[in-house]
């Protein structure tokens, strides 16, 4: 029985408060909507979850200010660390140290932490102990039913619901949006254990008769150890692990016992991919998904935690916008297209990922051919340009320059207001046109666009370009041209189509509104 009458109204709703959830609550509170989460888990769950934040998710949090760089950087030097492909030492990720790191390690529950207190903080509702269990959809709103830990039901209504809960989400099968699935090809275990013999267990990737592992060793306390066993029959994913089978696992996929003791941790996972075939729902649309909601995969080089960052950052200023007023909802079908693409990405190279690991014989030429690929230097960058996440690269529309649809490099600038970077200019997530020396102020503007007049030791491509808050180019007009372009009138129009298309059309002044 419901124990209330009416139901408690919001803007945004969203369903899940981990990483995800808890960094859109944070993006859509920087863009004055307000926003409810709600999260099942009553504290944050400390488990040995994903913990490596690739080149793009560091390069966006620090346009938010999340991370903070010692020192300044150049975008013409550059930091270069080693990754794991299918668990082979095959490629080299390399950022401008203007940038941060090309890997950041972050424990998940540390995120969530920060993420949370910085909602909090910007005036988002999280509650705790409480779970979307089912939801309506109606044409001006989204009724969820929730329930909470003591047993209490109730009702949330909202002008919009946002699914960050996780890979069995509720959100998705209520809202009816259909996915794509693939079986799994290997069954994974993880646990945190104490090693008997830490000298001689295998530390990182090792490889098998039957599979790999990878065992993070920490000789003075728990170590983590991750199993993948491609030895059908697959136990289901909900089926409980024991230490036993985990031991068992272990000595088959390597062809050797591997003394430990006290797990204090078992779990399972696999290579099976969900893919929403959207990310919004139909007819109102009023249902959106992101992180693991949206697409579910191998935990292979932590990219589903990155790819769900990466939803939020997208989402965020897109359903601010909208919900605000200020731009229509035919915006929110953008996301959809844009990061749809991105989650087959990660999806296809988990995949193939899958298949080099598999240790059986038919897979040999398959694994002989990609390492071979994998030795030309072009596709190496490629490849890590995939996995760190710095390949996105949205879609442009016909006739526009090269450079939209890219993320805009963290440039030194000197403005009116003193020294500054891409970075902070960024941090308020507001949308920017940012003008050289000598171009020209655009004729017509938008709520909450930002000017900026820039001036740079670097050379810059562009003499104006619009940037969008998740640093995104939305516009540029040529170096060399003014605002408006080689051809005034063309590239004016230009510039137009683009506040219009992403910030939405200019709205008539109110009764009484100053011009």
């Amino acid at each position: 029985m419901l124990t209330d009458r009416f139901p408690e109204r919001t803007c945004v709703l969203i369903a899940g408060g981990g990483p995800v959830g808890m960094l859109l609550a944070c993006e859509l509170a920087l863009q004055n909507v307000e926003a409810i989460v709600l999260e099942q888990d009553v504290r944050v769950r400390d488990t040995p979850r994903a913990g490596t934040l690739h080149a793009r998710s560091v390069q966006s949090l620090l346009r938010r200010g999340f991370l903070r760089l010692p020192e300044p950087g150049r975008l013409d030097l550059h930091h270069r660390t080693g990754f794991h492909f299918a668990g082979l030492p095959l490629l080299e990720i390399t950022t401008p140290t203007a940038e941060g790191p090309p890997i950041f390690h972050q424990s998940q529950s540390a995120l969530e932490e920060a993420f949370e207190a910085r909602a909090r903080t910007l005036g988002a509702v999280i509650r705790r102990g409480v779970r979307v269990t089912g939801l309506t959809e109606y044409a001006d709103r989204v009724e969820a039913e929730t329930l909470s830990e003591d047993g209490t039901r109730s009702r949330v209504e909202a002008d919009w619901l946002v699914g960050c809960d996780g890979a069995r989400s509720t959100v998705r099968e209520a809202a009816g949006v259909p996915a794509t699935t693939t079986p799994p090809s290997f069954s994974g275990l993880v646990a945190l254990v104490e090693l008997l013999d830490p000298q001689g267990t295998p530390g990182g990737w090792a490889h098998g008769p039957e599979g790999s592992t990878l065992i993070n060793v920490n000789p003075y306390g728990l170590s983590r150890v991750v199993v993948h066993d491609f030895t059908p029959p697959f136990p289901e994913r909900q089926q409980p692990l024991t230490f036993a089978e985990l031991t068992g696992a272990t000595r088959r996929v390597l062809g050797r016992d591997i003394p430990m003791r006290g797990a204090t941790y078992l779990s399972r996972f696999s290579d099976f991919t969900r893919l929403a075939d959207t990310y919004r729902s139909a007819g109102p649309g009023r249902v959106l998904l992101a992180g693991d909601a949206a697409h579910v995969h191998a935990p292979l080089g932590g990219q589903g935690l990155n790819t769900g960052l990466q939803d939020a950052f997208n989402l965020g200023w897109k359903l601010g916008a909208v919900a605000r007023g200020d731009a229509p909802p035919a915006l929110l079908d953008t996301y959809t297209r844009e990061r749809r693409p991105v989650g087959q990405e990660v999806v296809d190279n988990t995949r193939t990922q899958a298949a080099v690991m598999n240790p059986h014989p038919e897979n040999g030429r398959l694994r002989a051919h990609f390492t071979a690929l994998l030795a030309e230097p072009e596709q190496v960058k490629e490849m890590a340009d995939t996995v760190s996440g710095q390949g996105i690269r949205y879609p442009r529309p016909p006739g526009s320059t090269s450079l939209e649809g890219a993320f805009l490099p963290n440039h030194a600038f000197t403005t009116d207001d003193g020294p500054t970077t891409v970075a902070q200019l960024l941090t308020p997530a507001e949308p920017l046109l940012l003008l050289t020396e000598g171009a020209r102020d655009p004729e017509e503007t938008r709520s909450g666009l930002r000017t900026v007049r820039v001036s740079s030791p670097e050379p810059l491509a562009w003499s104006a370009l619009l940037l969008r808050p998740d640093g995104y180019i939305a516009w540029a007009a040529p170096a060399g041209a003014d605002p408006a372009g080689v051809e005034p009138d063309a590239d004016a129009s230009g510039l137009a189509d683009a506040l219009d298309r992403w910030l939405g059309p200019p709205k008539p002044l109110r009764r009484c509104q100053a011009a």
